[in-house]
């Protein structure tokens, strides 16, 4: 059974497909990101090459630590990981490459993730919302990896 009978997207352009794919992979990024046990925020990200998910991460503890992400005062604690460092190790420690892939990821990099994902080879991010700071963004852009905002409704 066909949800849109006459949707083919073989007969898009190549923006178009794009367009429909980055929402397709962010859409999974916000199911995945509802792993995390973190209470204040929950962030998903998938590293896709040559349309395959190579890698995926949602904000959380380290491995062999307690799943809580926040203090008695709701902060969160210096030691979670952030779901792009998550996808970025985990692929580390595969045989695949991230190396000219993209990263979908529903919240915008921070710095910090920005370096790693400069220093991991992604060369493209696609993010469906903006984080409190936009110094990651600036940092991916200077080091000429394309940055998508992609809306989701």
């Amino acid at each position: 059974m066909e949800i849109y009978p006459n949707f083919n997207i073989e007969k898009m352009n190549s923006e178009d497909k794009q367009l429909t794919l980055d929402k397709r992979y962010i859409r999974m990024a916000l199911i995945w990101a509802e792993n995390s046990y973190c209470k204040r925020r929950k962030v998903g990200a998938l590293i896709v090459k040559e349309k395959m998910i190579i890698s995926d991460g949602y904000n959380g503890t380290p491995a062999g630590f307690e799943n809580v992400c926040e203090d008695e005062n709701d902060r969160t604690y210096p030691y979670v990981l952030h779901a792009e460092a998550n996808a970025i190790t985990k692929v580390a420690r595969s045989n695949n490459s991230s190396d000219g892939a993209t990263l979908y990821v529903t919240s915008s990099p921070c710095i910090e993730c920005a370096k790693l994902i400069i220093q991991s080879g992604i060369r493209r991010v696609v993010f469906s919302e903006y984080y409190r700071l936009n110094d990651g963004i600036d940092l991916l852009k200077k080091a000429g990896i394309e940055v998508d905002f992609v809306e989701v409704k």
